[in-house]
């Protein structure tokens, strides 16, 4: 009775698990494509911009034209060149280039076999579509590079995250120290109005500080972009706290009867144990400068040696907003720099997002 029992409840479940892997299988399956569509929709005004870029600024007002760069197929026939068209056939469609066209008919060569001569063609060819080959207009990168001194505003741009990021990283990471490893009296209630900040839109405080700067005799200089970073950042000192408290402590002591000193211990212990969070807080930093317009825009206003690439493309925008190939091109070049900088850390930025964004 028990064996009888027992065998259709295994044929039950052999048939049972063909369905439960395709149940799992159709659930990836969505849950990819999902992923795909949304990365899609969120990648489609980059491939746009990049795709402009390279296209030529007659192909942007040219109606028919394709969305991939292109330029207008011509065809060089006894020493004259020649566009080339889509040309309806009995046998399909041709690319042909018309070297004598006519009102009702006209004579083209098929570029493909050239040796076969003359063609006849009857109807109208000035209704004929025209064919594009694939081009890469790689002109505009040089236009955009000596139009706007784009090497100048690159360099302004680099030496201004970087510094800045230096500075943050210092500051931010001195005050996480103290809020993780000393005790006093008021430390919670610190940490919280110094956290209580993180709210307080910059526009607020931007008429009092730039008061304070322009008595400094600050502006026009680098100087109010770069000094207030090295007073640490509330939202960085809340992140490097938290993965600070969860080194152990046992470490610090240790080192303590070595006659290791607080700093000492910050920087043989602490430090090196987060580079995961140093560098998460780094590229946020770094990324957030180098996109920054407002500041720049404000306190570097007619120094334009100085300015950076946000406040100088901006000024290159209004000048030549009829031609977006060129305005796409300097956006390209303006990410170039953070794309790679993010593609050779984004296993430690993963890693200290992770940290302290999920586990914490």
């Amino acid at each position: 009775m028990t064996l009888a029992a027992a065998r259709p409840l295994s044929r039950v479940g052999l048939r049972g698990i063909p369905g439960r892997r395709l149940r799992r299988w159709t659930a990836i399956t969505s849950v990819t494509l999902f992923g795909l569509l949304v990365m899609g929709a969120y990648l489609m005004p980059l491939g746009y911009m990049a795709a402009t870029s390279l296209k030529d600024a007659a192909q942007m007002s040219e109606p028919g034209a394709p969305l991939y760069p292109a330029k207008p197929a011509t065809f060089s026939w006894q020493g004259q060149d020649y566009p080339v068209y889509n040309v309806p056939t009995a046998e399909g469609m041709r690319r042909w280039a018309p070297v004598d066209p006519r009102r009702e008919d006209a004579t083209f060569i098929d570029p493909a076999h050239p040796e076969a001569g003359p063609i006849e063609w009857q109807g109208r060819w000035r209704t004929l579509e025209q064919a594009w080959e694939f081009s890469l207009a790689l002109e505009n990168f040089v236009t955009v590079w000596n139009q706007i001194n784009f090497g100048r505003l690159l360099f302004n741009t680099f030496a201004i995250a970087l510094i800045g990021t230096v500075g943050t990283l210092l500051s931010s990471v001195a005050v996480a120290y103290g809020f993780s490893r000393f005790r006093f009296r008021g430390r919670n209630t610190l940490l919280l109005l110094l956290l209580a900040t993180i709210i307080l839109p910059v526009q607020i405080t931007l008429i009092p500080t730039f008061a304070v700067f322009l008595a400094l005799h600050w502006t026009g200089t680098w100087l109010p972009l770069l000094v207030p970073h090295f007073f640490a950042n509330a939202y960085n000192v809340f992140l490097l706290r938290q993965y600070f408290v969860t080194i152990p402590r046992e470490m610090d002591e240790a080192a303590m009867m070595d006659g290791a000193s607080p700093l000492r211990i910050l920087t043989s212990i602490i430090v090196p144990q987060s580079i995961p969070v140093l560098t998460a807080v780094g590229l946020f930093h770094f990324f957030w400068q180098w996109n920054d317009f407002f500041l720049p825009l404000i306190y570097l206003q007619g120094n334009a040696d100085l300015q950076p690439l946000s406040v100088g493309i901006a000024g290159f925008n209004a000048l030549y907003s009829q031609k977006p190939t060129l305005i796409q091109a300097a956006a390209v070049m303006s990410i170039i720099v953070p794309v790679v900088i993010f593609f050779f850390a984004q296993r430690a930025f993963m890693r200290g997002i992770v940290i302290t964004g999920v586990e914490k």
